[in-house]
């Protein structure tokens, strides 16, 4: 079978997701990635539209809160738009039988419902439960199950439905051509009825008995493989405990949340600091910085996580999920998108602190810093779950749900 991925061009949702497909080729599975300027070694089609998302990043890395999700899912859906007006022509030059969509992509699959083709979703980013009984992940909201917390629930769903509704009108207009008919009102509504997997292991998650039946958590997708190097000054390391901080390759372009790590660790003389500034600023514009604080655009994070101490982060899933694959525990700054809603599991589950960008300072930073390191309970939360990360295999996992859903028999990975 050849399966066709249509991913946000981005590290944060290829890295996971072409670890999938990896997996889905050692099982003599074709795959090819479309619409993509690269996909880690494995065949992909870039398309002649405009990477909408990439365009918009210098400004999208500067914003937060509802401001960078309003404008976050404005240009994903013009994405979205410009790949359903090539996506049958696309598809059928490339032979392709089903597609494996990230949810992030929003109402992509609307194109595979037309050409009437298997599709199945997988979330590399933190799952949405439009169902109401958890936080829709863009809200920082705790898990409760009061009556208020419910209906605060279904309004976070009805908000969330009406930004998507605010800047899906070329999209409407194509299911209306198209014959399809989608219910607007229900974020939903489209969701494969095939597979939805998501990348979030059950025991991080929120408690839910009202996940849909074809639902599925599977595990954290990395497996080291495919990911370019990364050249850093290993021998700049001095052996002392290692803070790493990273603020992820999307929203990285605050010049002063970068300046308050560097201020909060230049109160720790005894630690080191390796700092992962990303693409939108250069180190030099950082200032003076003490003799413990190494600054890189990019780091090489799955090798230096196995030194880390505590990781300072955005609080994107995928770093999450890499510090606890190591035992890692977190201080989490969330800033939008499904930030909120992992750094929420983050207190729920008690592997680390979080705090606000509003809050923070170098002072206020110190001291989280400081209950992380002192405190056992969040290192013993995270080595329970490196434990339970390393008892399953969420990618062989996937890959079996993905061949069932798609009535693919199972076969054996290449030796």
């Amino acid at each position: 079978m050849k399966l066709g991925f249509i991913c946000l061009n981005l590290p944060g949702h290829l890295n996971p997701m072409t670890a999938l497909a990896r997996h889905l080729q050692h099982r003599d599975h074709d795959v090819v990635f479309l619409y993509s300027s690269g996909a880690a070694g494995l065949p992909f089609v870039p398309g002649p539209e405009t990477d909408h998302v990439n365009e918009n990043r210098p400004d999208l890395s500067k914003m937060q809160g509802e401001d960078a999700l309003k404008f976050g899912v404005g240009a994903v859906l013009a994405q979205t738009e410009t790949i359903l007006k090539s996506l049958p022509g696309v598809v059928q030059a490339n032979g392709i039988d089903a597609l494996v969509i990230d949810t992030v992509q929003f109402y992509a699959e609307l194109g595979a419902m037309h050409l009437g083709i298997p599709y199945i979703h997988v979330s590399n980013a933190l799952h949405m439960d439009f169902t109401g009984y958890t936080p829709v992940c863009f809200y920082d909201w705790p898990h409760q199950t009061t009556p208020s917390a419910l209906a605060r629930n279904r309004d976070g769903v009805t908000k969330f439905a009406k930004i998507l509704q605010n800047a899906n009108a070329g999209i409407r207009a194509y299911a209306k051509s198209a014959r399809l008919k989608i219910d607007w009102e229900t974020p939903h509504s489209t969701l494969s009825p095939l597979a939805s997997i998501t990348q979030t292991p059950s025991a991080f998650d929120f408690e839910s008995a009202d996940w849909p039946s074809q639902f599925h958590h599977t595990g954290p997708f990395h497996d080291a493989n495919g990911r370019e190097k990364v050249d850093f000054p290993w021998e700049r390391l001095t052996g002392e405990p290692l803070i790493y901080a990273s603020m992820g390759t999307i929203l990285n372009g605050r010049l002063d949340i970068f300046r308050t790590i560097v201020a909060a660790l230049a109160k720790h003389k005894d630690l080191q600091l390796v700092l992962s500034i990303g693409d939108q600023l250069d180190p030099e514009q950082i200032g003076p910085v003490p003799d413990n604080a190494i600054i890189v655009k990019r780091a090489p994070q799955l090798e230096l996580l196995k030194q880390t101490s505590v990781c300072i982060t955005h609080a994107g899933l995928n770093t999450v999920l890499e510090s606890l694959a190591q035992g890692v525990p977190q201080v989490a700054i969330p800033v939008t998108f499904d930030q909120p809603g992992v750094a929420a599991r983050i207190a729920h589950n008690k592997t680390g602190v979080v705090t606000s960008l509003d809050k923070l300072t170098a002072d206020h930073l110190s001291t989280l810093l400081d209950e992380v390191l002192t405190n056992s309970i969040y290192r013993d939360n995270a080595h329970r779950f490196q434990k339970t990360i390393a008892k399953t295999y969420g990618l062989s996992d996937a890959v079996d749900l993905v061949e069932e859903s798609l009535g693919v028999a199972p076969t054996a990975a290449k030796v």
